[in-house]
């Protein structure tokens, strides 16, 4: 508990004391009316005094009708005719309410403050030989920063000198750190387990990962969702509503009575409308509803799941279209061997070593997959005469044997009968002394868990559809692998929008259609899907600035997390709306016909909201 939670929970504690002594006087004693009200009256404004000021603030303002206002009308008014006890019990309830459901929004704010802690609190630089803290706004592009191990990485930059190991959990969720070498990128918020780094810094604090996923977090709670905006809307309407009710069932039937010849029976109707206006109470529903969102959230923030509002939560539940991006969305977007086919007598090793050496000389990422596959030092003494062959590859000579790497083209030109050819993938065709070798593909390789994504969003009714601009063929490689329900090829950014626009024309009015792309070169059809998608975001500032929910990391498995946490988010708003308003109207019903008393009155509000609260809290802990 915080201060100002402890403050109250004393309060509480006090004024429930106050009021047992006083229960305990009155029975022993049989006060005078007068002194019994003062007594009540000590514990009454222990517990009440700041919901009392806090109605008086706002008829000041004119902004009469909320909790603050029925509560003290109803305890006053309680006080008035003589109902002391009832008064400081609905009074001293209202705040063990009030208490509850504080720490429960508390408890949900600690996921976000996790997130939070990627703040880092300054950065070291070297200032004549010694390292100085300074601000994290202080530094410019181009600086060189020291992190240690144990602290964060306060700027967006690229390793110039040391290795370590990186704990990525807070972007992430994921546990297993990352390692990081001379030469590579880091971003902000990481904390540096291992080695000291030296970073230099490629951009501006404010510009950093860090500082747009927090600004992300922290207005988030801007967009509301439809039942949020419901929410504020019933209750504007409905506060007013019940408290011109509660007027209307103090003065009205005793009218009534007085016309027929009945007796008036003022103080019975009295107590009802002030019953009425404790159980009026929408505090269930005002509480409840942000909470469960901001459960959500929070829930999806700690799996590496930024949510840019409510509405957007809101509106993951009612996707009936998923539209993807391939390259570096399904696929890790790096080149890699895939395939390698021998032919002739030669081993694969032979295959791999022949290709890597003639393709030594080049920075195509063709060549760096094949000199990665190899995965040895490569002597390049070993190869000579390295000449690039214009649309059709390389030719060497390796080990004093003349190669040959590249398409068909080259093994006609070298007069080497290739005798299969290979669609999966890239195809390296190689020669050795103008005999075929063998062929060696290389392919975009597909993440491990695309397909097992794909699989989960089908089975839950979801149409998937994939728009690249890579070729028919490997599209269609990858699409049928994966079981994309529809694939398109060959297209422009401006193609891709259009095909969402089809899209989007042909999907029900209350379906969704969401688009996941790498946010770089997706950002118009980011901005035009119902919900943009952003996969393997890391230091991505098109895709935290374009989409609508990022993913921390390249697991495309997350997409049918995000969508569970929305749909039982959205199923828990559901409960507390349903559930609080059902227990409501009923009550206010018994209390106007006289069935239930004040009692019940209290029981009925504060129970609805702490078990209102408790069902939110649920959000947190979505799996």
């Amino acid at each position: 508990m915080n201060k100002k939670q402890k403050t109250i929970l004393y309060r509480i504690i006090i004024s429930a004391v106050l009021v047992v002594v006083v229960s305990i006087l009155d029975a022993l004693l049989d006060l005078n009316v007068w002194i019994s009200a003062v007594l009540y009256l000590i514990p009454y404004f222990v517990i009440g005094y700041d919901i009392l000021k806090k109605a008086g603030k706002g008829i000041l303002k004119r902004q009469i009708f909320d909790e603050n206002f029925l509560m003290a009308v109803a305890t006053v008014g309680a006080i008035a005719i003589g109902e002391f006890r009832e008064g400081v019990a609905v009074m001293l309830f209202y705040q063990i309410g009030e208490l509850f459901q504080s720490v429960a929004v508390g408890k949900s704010r600690k996921n976000i403050a996790a997130l939070m802690d990627i703040r880092p609190d300054y950065a070291n630089i070297v200032v004549d030989g010694q390292l100085q803290k300074v601000d994290p706004d202080e530094v410019e592009i181009g600086t060189t920063i020291v992190v240690n191990p144990g602290e964060k990485v306060p700027i967006d930059g690229v390793i110039i000198d040391g290795n370590t190991s990186l704990n990525t959990s807070a972007l992430t969720g994921e546990s297993v750190p990352r390692d990081a070498v001379c030469g590579d990128e880091v971003i902000s918020g990481c904390i540096n387990l291992t080695g000291t780094i030296h970073i230099r810094t490629t951009k501006e604090f404010g510009d950093s990962t860090v500082s747009k996923i927090l600004d992300l977090v922290e207005n988030s709670s801007l967009k509301k969702s439809r039942s949020e905006n419901f929410i504020t809307k019933f209750a504007k309407y409905y506060t007013p509503a019940v408290c011109y009710s509660a007027l209307a069932l103090a003065i009205i039937p005793p009218v009534i009575n007085l016309i027929i010849g009945n007796p008036a029976a003022w103080l019975t109707w009295i107590i009802r409308a002030l019953s009425f206006l404790v159980v009026s109470c929408p505090c269930a529903l005002v509480i409840s509803i942000p909470l469960s969102f901001f459960g959500g959230i929070g829930c999806a923030s700690t799996n590496g799941i930024l949510v840019k509002g409510s509405n957007y939560l809101e509106a993951l539940a009612d996707t009936k279209y998923i539209v993807f991006d391939k390259t570096g969305t399904l696929t890790k977007g790096v080149f890699e061997v895939t395939g390698n086919y021998p032919e002739n007598g030669f081993t694969p090793d032979e295959l791999l070593y022949y290709a890597a050496y003639a393709e030594s000389g080049s920075s195509h990422p063709i060549s760096i997959s094949l000199k990665k596959a190899y995965d040895k030092k490569l002597e390049l003494e070993r190869v000579t005469g390295i000449e690039e062959v214009a649309g059709h590859g390389v030719t060497a000579v390796v080990d004093g044997r003349k190669t040959a790497a590249g398409n068909v083209k080259l093994m006609k030109k070298v007069g080497a009968a290739v005798t299969s050819e290979h669609d999966d993938g890239t195809a390296v065709y190689v020669a050795i002394d103008g005999v075929y070798a063998g062929c060696i593909t290389i392919s975009d390789v597909v993440k491990p868990t695309s397909k097992e994504a794909i699989s989960g969003l089908k089975s839950a009714g979801i149409r998937t559809v994939m728009l690249t601009g890579d070729t028919a063929k490997t599209a269609q490689l990858v699409g049928t692998e994966l079981g994309i329900d529809e694939i398109h090829s060959e297209l422009l950014p401006a193609d891709k929008v259009a095909q969402v626009e089809r899209l989007l024309g042909e999907k029900g009015a209350k379906e969704k259609l969401a688009f996941v792309g790498d946010g770089i070169n997706d950002a118009p059809v980011l901005s035009r899907a119902d919900i943009g998608v952003a996969m393997g975001a890391l230091g991505s500032d098109a895709a935290i600035e374009a989409a609508d929910v990022v993913l921390m990391d390249d697991d495309p498995a997350k997409l049918a997390l995000a969508m569970r946490i929305s749909t039982k988010t959205l199923k828990i708003v559901r409960q507390n709306i349903a559930f609080a308003l059902a227990v409501k109207f009923a009550c206010l019903i018994l209390v106007a016909l006289g069935i239930a008393n004040m009692w019940v009155a209290i029981f009925a509000d504060v129970g609805v909201m702490v078990l209102a609260v408790l069902n939110a809290t649920r959000a947190l802990r979505i799996k």
